[in-house]
């Protein structure tokens, strides 16, 4: 019975794994849509990955570096800098990824563009449970984990609960390194453990009745 359970999580944890991929896939032929026409309460869960359209000044004051991030096997950082609307909300944009310097004690420069920009990305929804060594809130530019929520906290802006990953490059190039691969679901590795439980509550029951047969064979022969 824990075997089968075991396997019936799996099998529900690959389900809606499928059904992230499925939005994934769907999203990428949808049009772009205006952040400016969603409300504060929107269904953000049901607009995952899709492509939006924003505009607004860039808070350069408040921009954050999300620390430990590899690409093409350099360490750097993401930038993330808010961005706010002209309705007075307030959007984590991820504008892209770029390399640590020589010191950590010298971070990089990333300066937003000036004046009013317009950002084109993809809709993300970051996790919401992460582990990290220190649950304070981080002081300084340099976090450890992107988290609307306690951005929010930390900088009294009204941050909606999404983040926008930038796909175009401004202009001028800002440099940054904006590659977004497709997300990774683990759904084989879910496949793999439903199957191996389910074998094992199948060997369970083969064994079952293999260590009892004889007890059997003599309840018959009485």
């Amino acid at each position: 019975a824990v075997c089968v359970a075991a396997g019936r999580w799996q099998q529900d944890r690959m389900h809606a794994k499928e059904a992230l991929r499925a939005q994934f896939d769907a999203a990428a032929h949808l049009p772009p849509v205006a952040l400016a026409s969603l409300p504060a309460a929107a269904d953000w869960a049901s607009l995952r990955y899709r492509q939006v359209v924003a505009a607004g000044l860039y808070v350069a004051s408040r921009q954050i570096l999300i620390d430990n991030r590899v690409h093409a096997g350099r360490a750097g950082y993401l930038v993330v800098t808010p961005l706010a609307l002209a309705d007075g909300r307030v959007v984590l944009v991820n504008r892209g990824w770029i390399a640590q310097g020589m010191s950590r004690s010298v971070l990089p420069v990333a300066a937003p563009p000036a004046g009013v920009a317009t950002v084109r990305g993809r809709l993300s929804i970051p996790p919401g449970s992460y582990l990290e060594l220190r649950p304070e809130t981080p002081a300084g530019p340099i976090w450890q984990n992107l988290d609307p929520a306690r951005f929010a906290d930390a900088t009294v802006l009204a941050v909606l609960p999404i983040v926008v990953e930038a796909t175009a490059a401004p202009a001028p190039d800002d440099g940054l390194v904006r590659d977004w691969p497709a997300p990774d679901y683990g759904i084989e590795t879910h496949q793999v453990y439903m199957l191996q439980w389910y074998a094992f509550a199948l060997l369970a029951v083969i064994l079952w009745v293999g260590f009892h047969r004889p007890r059997f064979a003599r309840g018959n022969d009485a």
